[in-house]
């Protein structure tokens, strides 16, 4: 149940149905006494990626939910403390560490941008926190920055271009041009696909980056037009991907060359509808993936949201799995005790089989490559996975961003 206070801060009590006029009090009080599982989620809510927020909180509320009916973790309730950090890297630090400081809150995760994950994970060993990503998606994070507090539960940007790629390389297209997010993800994906293009021997022509909250995208797609290139791969998400299918649909671009993306989103095909038809690209996760689990999370998605779920709500769904069989692994959640029990687990995940691997923390999963269709019984455009591919190919080797085959 979502807590909405009259305060700017806000908590959110999983499995309770009380609310008064001083949450964060309120709420921390009632973990230290009945001994809840507190799990910060520092969001961003609102901004450009707030759609990505959002669907990162409406997963972990209702795996919170669910499992508090049936007594929690290790007979402990969940408590989720949800802030809103607009996406911006010093309030997302401070917001964590008042979890941290304050409320005592040593687990994390939902941290939506890379740039604010980055910023985040020098803290955790003195903050002697855990951060389990759930979608930040820069390479560097299980790479160059990594740190023994963090793990990555998600698809990362090197693996979502990984999987274009070896899609590029079955459907045999000979150049590219590539439009990314100018922050961290976003450059961080376009290089490892640039990479892998020249690895491939197919000619790269050139990248170009947009701000996030960019309105007007038609200077790019002229940019992208006027290249002549054979395909363009994109990196975008939130109201930024919402705007550019829109507008490149307006100006044909599909008809002109084939357009590749590292992740596809519902909330992106419902509002575009007919202008995303015929995209291809990377699925972190898609409610289309045929596994078990997979098939039991739509259900009660269905349920308790009457619809199917996104990209992100399976993702977090996957996250808040990994923290579960640790927690439970490790008989607790002190941070020397769930690291280790961390390293080296095994799920059967949304997605099938998850390693979290012990050398970078990176979890190690199937890729999936999917292509917008529209199918009876939907009024909206849906992802149907065209290609799996084995983790093996889609992990990149411990600590790196790039392929070696």
């Amino acid at each position: 149940m979502t807590i909405r206070p009259r305060l700017t801060r806000r908590a959110v009590v999983a499995g309770t149905g009380a609310a008064v006029a001083s949450p964060w009090v309120w709420t921390s009080a009632r973990a230290q006494a009945g001994g809840m599982i507190k799990i910060g989620m520092p969001l961003a809510l609102t901004g450009p990626l707030g759609s990505v927020g959002q669907q990162q909180k409406r997963g972990a509320e209702l795996y919170a939910k669910l499992q508090n009916e049936k007594g929690g973790i290790l007979g402990r309730k969940i408590e989720l403390l949800i802030e809103d950090t607009v996406g911006n890297p010093a309030t997302c630090v401070r917001k964590a560490q008042e979890m941290v400081e304050r409320y005592d809150c040593r687990l994390l995760t939902g941290i939506t941008l890379s740039s604010e994950a980055l910023a985040i994970v020098p803290k955790l060993a003195e903050w002697n926190a855990i951060f389990i990503s759930s979608d930040n998606g820069d390479g560097r994070l299980t790479a160059e920055s990594f740190v023994p507090n963090f793990f990555r539960a998600n698809t990362s940007g090197p693996m979502g271009a990984r999987v274009v790629s070896l899609y590029v390389k079955q459907a045999k297209i000979k150049s590219f041009f590539a439009l990314g997010l100018d922050y961290a993800w976003g450059h961080n994906s376009v290089q490892v696909f640039e990479d892998e293009m020249k690895r491939l021997k197919v000619n790269f022509i050139g990248k170009v980056f947009a701000p996030t909250g960019t309105k007007d995208y038609s200077t790019y797609i002229t940019k992208i037009r006027q290249s002549g290139a054979e395909g363009v791969y994109l990196v975008l998400a939130g109201d930024d991907n919402n705007a550019f299918l829109a507008q490149a649909a307006q100006y044909q671009l599909a008809s002109k060359m084939a357009m590749l993306t590292e992740q596809i989103e519902l909330v992106a095909l419902r509002a575009v509808g007919d202008a995303s038809v015929g995209l291809i690209g990377s699925a972190r996760y898609a409610f289309t993936i045929d596994t078990p689990a997979n098939k039991e999370f739509v259900e009660l998605w269905k349920a308790e949201h009457k619809t199917v779920p996104d990209t992100f709500e399976g993702e977090q769904w996957q996250c808040m799995k990994v923290f579960e069989a640790g927690i439970t692994k490790a008989g607790g959640i002190e941070a020397d005790k769930l690291r280790p029990a961390l390293e080296d687990l095994t799920i059967e995940s949304v997605k099938g089989k998850v390693l979290m691997r012990k050398c970078d923390h990176q979890g190690v999963q199937k890729g999936f490559a999917v292509k917008v269709v529209k199918k009876e019984g939907f009024d909206h455009p849906i992802p149907e996975v065209i290609s799996t591919f084995p983790a093996e190919q889609t992990t990149p080797p411990c600590n790196k961003m790039t392929y070696e085959d």
